[in-house]
């Protein structure tokens, strides 16, 4: 084995094949071992009686909220400053927002303004 390697790396084209598999193993071997990534994180709010449940929550940057709308009424999920804002929401239709930034996210619904929710988003 050790001479046939010998005879093939004396030729140009046998050598730049061994670097090419040296190197390719070495690049391709961290990936194979790799954990996978972490799937991004999603945390639920119902809407149900005309609120929002949990009335507040704390989350880390990151993560996903998704807004399900349990009542026969649509409502709306819409940002105090609209950085966000769902469609009317039909029963059982969803909302999502993924929150990348730290920060208090204060949010209404746009025809029942007295429904109301905020995410604290912390890095934890």
């Amino acid at each position: 084995m050790y001479a046939a390697f010998i005879r093939a790396c004396a030729k140009p084209a046998g050598a730049a094949f061994f670097l090419a598999v040296v190197f390719g193993v070495a690049f391709a071997a961290p990936s194979l071992f790799a954990a996978p990534a972490a799937p991004v994180a999603a945390t639920t709010v119902d809407i149900a009686k005309f609120l929002y449940g949990p009335k507040e929550i704390t989350v880390a940057p990151g993560t996903r909220i998704v807004w399900t709308n349990h009542d026969e009424i649509p409502h709306t999920v819409t940002a105090a400053d609209k950085a966000f804002d769902s469609k009317a929401l039909d029963t059982n239709d969803r909302f999502e927002h993924t929150f990348a930034a730290e920060g208090d996210y204060a949010y209404l619904c746009t025809v029942h303004p007295f429904m109301t929710g905020i995410v604290h988003v912390r890095k934890q």
